[in-house]
Order: C-alpha cells, then structure tokens, then sequence
C-alpha cells in the first residue's frame, strides 16, 4: 500500500476523532449549533454567551416588553434549585432550551416555554473545597458551542457536556494546583477555543488565562499575568519586564492577578481583553514585593489592568494598570464591555470599564491608549488622575503600611462595583452599574508570615474587627448603602441614581423596550425607565438577588430570566443587611417571567428569630486577645468580621458548640466537619488555639448580648 493512500485510509476510519494529516492540531471552529458567527449576529431571540453579545453589552434588542406595559410582567413559570449558596450564573437560551449553572458548578437545562427539566449535571465538587474559595461556592455561568455546553469547576476543571443529553464529553483540570486555585467564572467562547482564567489570590496563586480546543480540552495557550521565580526565565517578553515592577521574593505566593471573571473576545481587533485582580499579599509590605527595581514602584504588573492579547496565540498585545500599588484589593475583573462611541466628534472603537477602584475608564480597544478616566463614586484612596497617561495619585494616607495607622479606605474592598454585570444600552448610551457604597478598614499586620491554610493578605483582621459600640455600628449601618447608576460614558457623568439600603445588588440588563432589569439584596426584581430611572415594576423574590438577569423570544414571546439566591462576599460580612432589612434569606430559585405570566410562588417561609445565650467569659484577657488574632486572620472570611456572620454561613456566637472546649477542637483541629466545607486547620492551629478561639467568640456573644439588652431588642 502506497504512503499515501495508507494516510487516507487511516484518517477515513478515524474521522470521528479528527484525524489530519501531519498531527492532531487544533480543532477548526464549529460550523453547525452555536457558532462565531451566530453568537456575533445577536439577533435578541437567543442569548448564546455570557454577555449577550461578544461586546459583553448586555443590552437585547426585543421590544416586546417596554416602560409601557411592563406592568403586566408575571411569572410565567419557575425552579426551585437544589443547593442553597450563592447563585451568580446568568442563564443561556438556545433553541428553546434554557442553560444555567448553579452554586457548587451544577448546570441544569430546562424548556425555556415551560420550565421542564430536561437534564441536570453535577460535577460533584468536594465540599471541603469551599475552604479555598474567597466568597462562596458561587459559579456565574456556562458557555455555548457547537453542540456543547461548558462549566468551569470550583476545584478548577473546565468540563463539556453535550447539550442534549448533559453527559460529560471531557474533564481537565485546567489550574496549576488544586489547592490554592478555584474557579467560579463563566468561560467564553471564541475561534474554536474556550477561554476560562482563575481565582485564588488570596492564596498562593498565580494568575493566568487559557484556552483550550473546544473538541479536545487540549490547552492552546497560556497567558500567565504576573512573572514566575525569575531563575526559570520567564515565558516572554511581557513576563520579563513585568518582573522589573516586583520585588521581594514575591512568586513564592504565587503573586497573584488573577483572572477570575472578565474575559471579553473582540471580533473587530481579534484580540481577548481581560481583567487581572489584586496582587498577593495585599500589604505590599508582608513580603517586600513593593521595593521594585525601577521607576514604575510597585506597580507589580499585570495585577489590577486590564490585558490585551492576539486570541489566535495568547500573545501580549498590550495593558493598561488601572490601580499601581494595588493594596486595597481593588481587582480589575468587573465586565469589561466593548462598543463604539463618538468622543469629540470622532468615533471609536473603545473598552468601557468601571473596576472597583471607583473610576470609569473609556480606551482605545485597539492599542490600550487611555481615553478618559472619571470617578464616578466617592473616592479617597486616590487625589486624582493624570489626563494623559491615566495614570492615579496615591493618597499618601492610603498606604496603611507605610504610616502604621487604621486606613478605611473609600471604595472598600468590596469595590464601588464588582463581579456583578453592568449592561450598556445603545438607545440611551448610558451604561447601567450596580454600585456598592461602603468603606473598608485596613491595617497592616506586624511580624506577619505566610500559613499553609486561609488568607495571605498581610493584614490585622483582628485590630480592624467591628467593636461592640452602638454608635459607631449605626454609623458604618448608615454609611454602607447601594446604588443603580445610570452612567453617561462620553458627557463623563451620571444620568441618574437609585438608591438601596444596602450593598451587593444584582447586575443589570437594558433592553431596547426602554427598560433596566435588576435584582437586589433586599428580595426584589425591577425594572426601571432606562432614560429616566424611574422605578416601574417590582417582584418580590423571597431571596436576595445577586445574579443578573437575561431576556429570550420563542415564536415571538418575549421572556426575562434571572436567578435568586443570596449569598456571595457580602453572606459573611457583618449583619449590615440584617440590621437594616431583616435577614438576608437564601430561596435558591431560576423565575422566568412574561407579560401576563400567572404562576405565583409558594409562600416564604418566616424567618427565626435568633437569641444570643451563650456560656460565661472564662477566657483570660491575653487568650481572648490571642483568639482575636487568630479569628481575624483564619475564620473571619467564612465567619464573619468581629464574629457577626450573614445568612449563610454559621454565625459561631449562636453555636452550640461553644459550651464545649472539646467539641470546638473537634471541628477546628481534628476536621469533624469536613464533609460540609470546614476542613481541619490542624497545620495552622493547635489545639490551644482553637480553644483560644472559642474565648474570643464566647467574649463577642456576650458583648453582643448585653447590646441587645440595653437596646431592648
């Protein structure tokens, strides 16, 4: 048999597997299902990616639905989910079929007519995982492609599933370690390869972003944000001067930037624009990675930018530092939306983003140069910003580290916005952003070393810890609110304002029937007059509502879809909602509604009214000071800052288990409940340290029930 025709005849028989002559190679694009060029027509019937559009907009062109009649609005029908954290995902819709993922990266297709479930996949992440993840065991959505459907996993696989049928066609582990790595983002898809990054930066990891063969999993390329130990060399030539901008040994933490959520593919310029979080530890001091080489000091590059590379090889195109120095936690992975604008009579292909550092930043999409750069929130950590270069003046005050004093910083870490969606609505021209309005107290830890469990961020939780003070506990209440901004990204200001009692709103859709959709935290769903702000319609929910919403058309009926379920960062946080508008409640649940919708859902059950009995305070004042140390630094991220938990998580000042030393050993040291996501700190904790812990919390109940007692609560 001639060479020749033995290639034939091998790659005849193996077709199914994509056999090419010359080696495997990448997978081409697919040409049937969902496809590059459906997703970039957009018609507004489906919504086939994260963002609607590969502009991440956010904005649907049905006009179904409008200020005039959203009054009508009902729920046409709904799901109750069966997993009770955080729910983020914004759902997607193709051919009739309605996609979702769930907390703990469980993905669910329904009829998107009536609500059946047609398949339902759980890729059976460990509980224990939730250890390793900062903010909840959230995940904010699938990808469509071809005749797939993808999920990025808590504990780090990007996995396919077929889209009929919900079987696994392939699982990879696609992070570094499966220890300090999580992921709770939605891939994208574009050019035949799956895009997906990570979180972890409080912890020991090293940002990247990646993309695999849709058919295969196999990894196409690898952009690492931040350079590696400089004595294996550096991957290119990016990496080489982004090691100029460090110091210390600072990749013995893995230095962080982390590409946990934006990832943005621009047909127009073919390149992926994506955002890079804080860099690790927090406190540029902990580990010296701030004494940097040359002039740029401490940028620490690529952390907090935003990053443009080719989509065909991963290779750097260009960045633009939105926060140098970061110290605050002032990621840059909010949504990163394209579109074109006309600035000064000229128009342009921009990117529009609004991180947590409480600026709005307008750049050219093509070559990353800085356009405009405007505080839309109140700003202290920065006194301005340079018109040419973009580039902010630090507060010499905000570098906590540097002056040994309490910084509570404006944003906090919480951003003035973060993972939430905005939506950009091409009638109005205004860009729609969930605002948190809240400060954020930091202090630099001394003598500080890295653990082998929890946090790295180089900071005294313990000192900045809420005090038992009626005063000053109504004052942060009423300082800590949320907006809906109505953002005019050319005139550089507000169009108009909704205020909310409090913090971790929803994120928005505009569509082209002159509306806003948004969730919010205090269980409802409305919708506004996109030009006006005025408030319109409203649903109670039951649940707070953090994820954002999406619409659909199926022989001409116009649908919105969005999930319920509160739960995220703001679940641990101290009781700021609670205080204001009851407990914050977790109904996970998937409402679609329509114009005329009928269904109603089941009454919500009454929420319990707590009482604080706890054990007297036997603890000596150096063991409860030692148990406020360790509280701050490995329990206040699940458990809440000063002990005051949110919804979800226990909030250990009502535990039973504080009336026995040997019971708290036996979950803190020895692991009794792993099974639900409390692992063992045995490497970081001894015995005498849990023991320590349970002084402390013993010491806070009974601060806080001798409050309530003088209140009369």
């Amino acid at each position: 048999m001639k060479l020749s025709t033995w290639i034939v005849a091998v790659c005849a028989a193996l077709a199914l597997v994509g056999c090419k002559q010359g080696g495997s190679g990448p997978s081409a694009a697919p040409t049937s299902g969902v496809t590059d060029a459906l997703i970039a027509a957009a018609d507004g019937n489906e919504w086939l990616t994260y963002g609607r559009d590969y502009g991440e907009q956010r904005f649907s062109p049905l006009t179904q639905i409008t200020d005039a009649n959203v009054k009508d609005l009902g729920l046409a029908w709904f799901a109750d989910l069966d997993t009770a954290r955080g729910q983020e995902a914004t759902p997607l819709m193709h051919d009739g079929v309605l996609y979702v993922s769930t907390a703990w990266s469980m993905v669910k297709a329904f009829d998107a007519r009536t609500g059946q479930l047609k398949w339902s996949y759980d890729p059976k992440v460990p509980r224990e995982t939730l250890v390793k993840a900062c903010c909840d065991a959230v995940n904010r959505g699938v990808a469509l492609y071809g005749d797939k459907v993808y999920v990025a996993t808590l504990d780090g696989r990007l996995v396919a599933l077929d889209q009929k049928t919900g079987n696994e066609v392939w699982s990879k582990v696609v992070v570094p370690d499966q220890e300090n790595y999580t992921i709770t983002g939605a891939p994208r898809a574009a050019k035949g390869k799956i895009l997906i990054g990570s979180g972890g930066a409080e912890y020991r990891a090293r940002g990247f972003i990646a993309a695999f063969d849709w058919q295969t999993g196999e990894e196409a390329w690898r952009f690492w944000t931040v350079p590696g130990d400089p004595a294996k060399g550096f991957e290119n030539p990016a990496m080489e001067r982004a090691a100029q901008t460090w110091g210390g040994e600072w990749w013995k933490l893995g230095g962080g930037g982390t590409v946990w959520d934006s990832i943005t593919y621009d047909p127009a310029t073919n390149l992926v624009f994506f955002g890079t979080g804080n860099a690790e530890p927090w406190n540029p001091a902990a580990n010296g990675r701030a004494a940097a080489k040359q002039a740029e000091f401490g940028d620490n590059l690529y952390t907090s930018s935003i990053v443009a590379v080719n989509a065909d090889t991963g290779e750097y195109a260009w960045h633009f530092q939105e926060t140098p120095e970061d110290r605050w936690d002032y990621d840059s992975d909010a949504q990163i939306t394209v579109a074109d604008l006309t600035i000064d009579g000229e128009q342009k292909h921009v990117v529009l983003h609004a991180p947590k550092n409480g600026y709005f930043y307008v750049l050219d999409a093509k070559s990353g140069k800085f356009l405009s750069g405007t505080p839309w929130t109140d700003i202290n950590w920065s006194t301005g910003i340079d018109p040419v270069t973009g580039r902010p003046s630090i507060n010499p005050e905000a570098r906590y580290e540097v002056t040994g004093k309490l910084w509570v910083s404006l944003p906090g870490a919480g951003g003035a916005h973060s993972w939430q969606p905005m939506s950009f609505s091409r009638q109005t021209g205004l860009m729609y952003i969930p605002a948190n309005l809240a400060g954020f107290p930091y202090m630099a830890a001394r003598d500080w070393e890295e653990s082998e469990i929890g946090f790295q961020t180089g900071l005294d939780s313990a000192a900045t810890a809420m005090p038992a003070d009626a005063a000053f506990r109504q004052q942060n209440l009423d300082a800590t609110t949320g907006a809906l901004v109505a953002w005019d990204p050319v005139a550089r200001k507000d169009a108009w304002r909704h205020t909310y009692l409090g913090p971790w709103n929803g994120g928005t859709l505009a569509t082209a029937g002159n509306l806003v959709f948004q969730g919010s935290a205090t269980e409802e769903f409305a919708a506004f007059n996109a030009r006006t702000g005025a408030p319109l319609w409203t649903f109670p929910t039951q649940s707070g509502v953090i994820a954002a919403p999406m619409t659909y058309a199926i022989d001409g009926e116009q649908y919105v879809a969005v999930l319920a379920g509160w739960g995220g960062v703001w679940d641990v946080a101290p009781g700021v909602l609670s205080a204001k508008s009851g407990r914050p409640r977790n109904i996970s649940r998937l409402l679609v509604f329509k114009l005329g919708g009928t269904a109603t859902l089941p009454p919500a059950p009454a929420l319990s009214k707590r009482v604080l009995d706890p054990p007297a305070v036997t603890g000596t004042p150096e063991q409860i000071a030692r148990g406020a140390d360790l509280f701050g630094r490995y329990c206040s991220v699940c458990h809440g800052d000063a002990a005051v938990a949110g919804a979800l998580n226990p909030d250990l000042r009502y535990s039973g288990a504080l009336n026995d030393a040997n019971a708290i050993k036996a979950i803190v040291v020895d692991g009794a409940l792993q099974h639900n996501g409390m692992v063992s700190f045995k490497v970081a904790l001894t015995p005498a340290d849990a023991e320590a812990i349970r002084q402390y919390v013993i010491k806070r109940a009974n601060e806080d029930k001798a409050l309530e007692g003088r209140s009369g609560a």
